[in-house]
C-alpha cells in the first residue's frame, strides 16, 4: 500500500515537471532572460551574507538585461518600507526614506517612469501572520528607458517570484539563527539563575535540620526535668505534648520538601541541560544504575502521599526486590518517564472487582526478561507499570504516544497529551520501545530496553518473566 501511495506521489511530481517544462517553452524567454534566471539560481545558493543577496538581486538584471533596479523591504514594524539595497548605491549605511510613490500593493504598478513589483509570499512559504514573510515581503523597483514591453514585465515578475521564494528562506534562517541564540543565552541564564542558586537549598535545609534537633533536645530535657519534678502538673504535660507534635510534623516536613527538592533538582537539571539545546534534541548522560534502587523508589517516595489520598493501593512487585540488574541509562530522564507513568496513573486508575471477586484499586510495577528481543542474544528487560481499570478502546491505545493524543474515555481528566509522548523519546534514544497492552484487570505501559551484553546482568534475572 505504501509502495503504491510513494509511486503516486512521483507521479505527481513528473507531472508537475512537465507542465513547467511546458510552460517555459510557451514563455519562450529571451537568451538573456534565461542566463539571468540561472545565475541568480547559482549565485542565490553560493553567497553567504544576507547583503550579498541584496546585491544580488539588482545586480544581476541590470548585468543581464541593462535594467537600473532597487529592492525594498517591508519592516514590519512601522508598516513602511526600507531600502534593501539599489543598482546605484549597494546596501545603504543609514536608513534611506521610501520614494513617496511606493505603497503597500499585492499588485504590479507604473508610477513616475519606474515599474514596481511586490515580493510576495508564497502560500507554500507561508508561515503564519507572525512571520516576517507574511503578507508583502517588499517590493522590487525596475527603471529602464523607452519602458518595458508586456513580455518584459511578465518575465520580471517571474523573476521577482524567485526572489520572494529565497528571500523568505533566508529570512525565515536568520529568524531561526536568532532564536537558537537566545535559547542558548537562555539555557546558561538557567544554569546561572536557577540551577547554580538552587543549591542553596542544602543550606537552608541544614539549617532547618539543626533546628528540629534543637526542638528535639528541648524535648528530651523537659522530659528530664518532668521526671525530676516533684508534682509535675499538667501544664507540663501539654507542653511536653505540643513539642512533641511539632517535632514530629518539622521531621515529615524537613523530608518533604528535601526529597521535593532532591527529585526538583534532578528534572532541572536533565531537562535544561546545554548539550539539548546545542544538538537540538535530548542529549543523554548515561551510567550504570540500578533501576529499582536509583529510579524507581525515589518517584514512588515522592508520589506516596498522593496515591494514599485517593486510596490507591501500591503493590509492589515481587520480582525486583534486592535486584542487582544494572542498566545503563540517563537516570534523570529516566526517572521522568516513571513520573509521567505514576502521574497518569494517578488520573487513570479505577476500582475494579478482581478475580477473586474483591475490589481492588492499585497501581503495580515490574520487570520481565525478553530474550533476543533486539535480535539474536540482544536480550531486553520489559519494565512495567500497571494499574486497575478499564481497557483503552483498540484503535485509541495505538495512539496514545502521540503528541497531544488524549483518550475519549478520559477526557474529564486535566492534562496536555504530552507526557507520554516525553516517554517515547526518551526511551528512543536509549534505543528501547514503549507500548501498551491490556491486561485481565487493567492497562499495562512498558518499555523495553537493552540489556548489557555481561554475564553479571543476566544472571540477576532468574525464573519465568512476571506480569504485574
Amino acid at each position: 500500500m505504501q509502495h503504491v501511495a510513494g509511486n503516486d506521489d512521483l507521479e505527481r511530481v513528473r507531472a508537475l515537471i512537465r507542465r513547467k517544462e511546458e510552460d517555459y517553452r510557451h514563455f519562450n524567454f529571451s537568451y538573456g532572460q534565461n542566463v539571468l534566471l540561472r545565475v541568480f539560481a547559482d549565485l542565490a545558493q553560493e553567497l553567504d551574507s544576507i547583503q550579498d543577496f541584496y546585491r544580488l538581486c539588482v545586480a544581476a538584471p541590470g548585468e543581464c538585461l541593462g535594467l537600473d533596479c532597487a529592492l525594498y523591504l517591508h519592516d514590519g514594524i512601522d508598516n513602511d518600507f526600507r531600502l534593501a539595497c539599489s543598482a546605484s548605491d549597494g546596501v545603504p549605511g543609514e536608513p534611506v526614506p521610501p520614494p513617496g510613490y511606493l505603497h503597500v500593493t499585492g499588485e504590479p504598478y507604473e508610477a513616475d517612469g519606474v515599474y514596481v513589483l511586490p515580493v510576495l509570499r508564497t502560500e507554500a512559504a507561508a508561515a503564519g501572520p507572525d512571520s516576517p514573510a507574511a503578507g508583502i515581503l517588499g517590493l522590487f523597483v525596475v527603471t529602464r528607458g523607452g519602458g518595458l514591453a508586456d513580455a518584459d514585465l511578465f518575465f520580471l515578475e517571474k523573476f521577482v517570484n524567485r526572489i520572494a521564494v529565497t528571500l523568505h528562506s533566508r529570512l525565515l534562517a536568520l529568524q531561526n539563527i536568532r532564536h537558537l541564540k537566545f535559547i542558548n543565552g537562555l539555557v546558561m541564564d538557567i544554569e546561572h539563575n536557577v540551577i547554580v542558586p538552587n543549591m542553596y537549598f542544602r543550606h537552608l535545609f541544614n539549617n532547618l535540620k539543626k533546628s528540629v534537633a534543637e526542638i528535639a533536645e528541648i524535648e528530651v530535657a523537659m522530659a528530664e526535668f518532668k521526671a525530676q519534678a516533684r508534682k509535675p502538673d499538667d501544664a507540663c504535660d501539654a507542653m511536653l505534648d505540643r513539642i512533641g507534635r511539632l517535632h514530629r510534623q518539622l521531621v515529615k516536613q524537613h523530608h518533604e520538601l528535601q526529597e521535593h527538592h532532591t527529585t526538583t533538582s534532578l528534572f532541572l537539571e536533565s531537562l535544561f541541560r546545554r548539550d539539548h539545546f546545542l544538538q537540538g534534541h535530548l542529549v543523554l548522560r548515561p551510567r550504570y544504575c540500578k533501576v529499582e534502587e536509583e529510579i524507581i523508589a525515589p518517584q514512588l517516595e515522592h508520589f506516596a502521599s498522593r496515591f494514599a489520598a485517593r486510596g490507591i493501593a501500591v503493590e509492589p512487585p515481587v520480582d525486583m526486590g534486592g535486584e542487582e540488574l544494572l542498566l545503563v541509562v540517563d537516570v534523570g530522564l529516566l526517572s521522568q518517564v516513571y513520573a509521567n507513568f505514576f502521574s497518569n496513573a494517578l488520573k487513570y486508575v479505577e476500582e475494579i472487582i478482581d478475580h477473586r471477586g474483591q475490589p481492588r484499586k492499585a497501581m503495580t510495577y515490574g520487570r520481565e526478561f525478553v530474550a533476543n528481543y533486539f535480535g539474536p542474544s540482544l536480550h531486553g528487560i520489559k519494565l512495567n507499570v500497571f494499574t486497575t481499570g478499564r481497557h483503552l478502546d483498540p484503535e485509541e491505545a495505538a495512539s496514545v504516544f502521540v503528541e497531544g493524543y488524549r483518550s475519549n474515555q478520559f477526557k474529564d481528566q486535566p492534562g496536555s497529551g504530552h507526557g507520554l509522548t516525553f516517554v517515547k523519546q526518551v526511551v528512543d534514544i536509549h534505543g528501547g520501545v514503549v507500548g501498551y497492552e491490556a491486561t485481565e484487570e487493567g492497562n499495562n505501559f512498558y518499555f523495553v530496553l537493552p540489556l548489557p551484553a555481561t554475564e553479571s546482568a543476566l544472571s540477576v534475572i532468574v525464573g519465568p518473566p512476571r506480569l504485574p
